[in-house]
């Protein structure tokens, strides 16, 4: 487990980190309800791109979204090694597919740095901020409620 730590008062936060090709993320641990291994998803007539399809996850029809792909990056071609993270946005449960999940990270709000300014307007929409940890590498911090499109986005789809 790899822990970050500030001097600041801050909110302590804890947050799932994991990857998408060589790219490291992380979401709020309190969105997650669970983790789990890949499971061939139905497609959906004239859903978007990076929507793999819905799978039954104990009686619920839950759409899986391949996160890379909404994030503009490579899409995915799913394996056993892949995990869905089972997650709330908004009201809404949906499954996220990523390469792997990687660790818990603990640390204040202090540390979090802001979205360089320097990032296009489609990276700040869903990176709310991006901080360090051990060995130098760096993780960004993803706002969950901007990866589902917005309703009007949705029915242009």
């Amino acid at each position: 487990m790899t822990e970050v730590t500030s001097n600041v008062a801050g909110t302590d936060r804890e947050l799932i980190a994991f990857r998408i090709g060589e790219q490291e993320f992380c979401v709020d641990i309190m969105n997650v309800r669970e983790i789990r291994g890949w499971t061939p998803a139905t497609p959906l007539p004239r859903s978007p791109s990076y929507m793999k399809g819905v799978i039954n996850l104990r009686g619920i029809v839950l759409p899986i979204i391949d996160l890379g792909a909404r994030f503009g990056l490579a899409t995915a071609e799913p394996t056993a090694r892949h995990v869905i993270m089972v997650a709330h946005i908004g009201k809404r449960l949906v499954g996220l597919l990523v390469d792997a999940v990687s660790d818990i990270v603990q640390l204040t709000d202090s540390t979090i740095q802001p979205t360089p300014d320097v990032a296009s307007d489609h990276v700040k929409t869903f990176v709310k901020g991006i901080f360090a940890v051990e060995g130098g590498r760096m993780i960004s911090l993803i706002d969950l409620e901007h990866v589902l499109p917005a309703e009007s986005e949705a029915e242009a789809a």
